[in-house]
């Protein structure tokens, strides 16, 4: 028998309304998450507060025991590019550059998926630098979220930003439809191949979709460490990873999840790069 192909949904109504609700409380944890971020602060501290602030919030972790997943939260440090363990004995260093992946899922069932990357302390101006690049590349993905428009054209924008900045995009790794389930159709992943992936579907009302750009400062290759889940680049050069859950709509795209920007243009003019 041939497998069913998986449909895309098309949220309305109270259905947006709820995922509107997840996305919110999503956002607000992973904000307060990334205050915790310092150095001295152990990888499993963070994920621990985490799971705490979604208790008392009346949610739980959509990571936690996700194909055996054991954390409540992705905490990933420097090389590292997603899906890092909370850690009692991994402690945050000075400089270190720390990405916070957090999903919940409502007492209704709704899923809000949103990740961030943020300093420890003082880093240095290729990190920050880095961080910079990947939000404007998810910024960049949000801006070709509009009804009418093919999927290609989004994940394909991401791509062409990472490159403008001399960075590469993760490809084995991907963003998603989201809703009911964490992971639905269709996959968004930041790049483009029209030569075997075609142009895509067309973007459409209701449709909700979390992007997420993986972006590395050197090559796109990665590798999977032995705990069978931290995702590192295989040059062992920083990795950044933003993401926003986000519903297409009649007109402009709305961000489920909204957060201030990290970092704004003017922090990044001027620095003085190492070779």
């Amino acid at each position: 028998m041939a497998k069913k192909k998986r449909r895309i949904h098309y949220r309305q109504g109270a259905e947006v309304d709820a995922m509107r609700e997840a996305g919110h409380l999503a956002a607000a944890i992973l904000q307060e998450t990334a205050k915790l971020v310092a150095p001295g602060v152990s990888t499993a501290e963070v994920d621990l507060a985490a799971a705490e602030m979604m208790k008392a919030r009346g949610c739980r972790s959509a990571f936690l025991g996700y194909r055996n997943f054991p954390g409540h939260i992705c905490i990933s440090l420097n090389e590292e590019v997603v899906h890092g363990i909370g850690n009692p004995k991994r402690l945050i260093a000075e400089g270190d550059l720390v990405k916070i992946d957090v999903g919940i899922v409502t007492n209704d069932g709704w899923v809000g998926d949103n990740a961030m990357t943020v300093p420890a302390g003082k880093v240095s101006a290729e990190a920050t630098r880095l961080m910079f690049g990947t939000e404007e590349c998810l910024e960049i993905a949000i801006r070709h979220a509009y009804a009418g428009r093919r999927l290609a054209e989004l994940c394909q924008a991401v791509e062409d930003g990472a490159t403008d900045f001399g960075y590469t995009v993760v490809r084995e790794m991907v963003g998603h439809g989201v809703g009911r389930d964490l992971h639905e159709e269709p996959q968004v992943p930041n790049y483009w191949d029209r030569f075997t992936m075609g142009s895509g579907p067309k973007l459409a009302p209701g449709m909700i979709l979390a992007v997420e750009p993986m972006i590395n400062a050197g090559v796109p290759e990665i590798r999977i460490l032995s705990d069978n889940w931290t995702v590192v680049t295989e040059d062992s050069r920083l990795s950044a990873h933003f993401e926003h859950t986000v519903l297409i709509t009649e007109g402009e795209p709305e961000i489920l999840t909204p957060r201030p920007r990290l970092i704004e243009k003017s922090a990044v003019e001027g620095l003085k790069m190492t070779a």
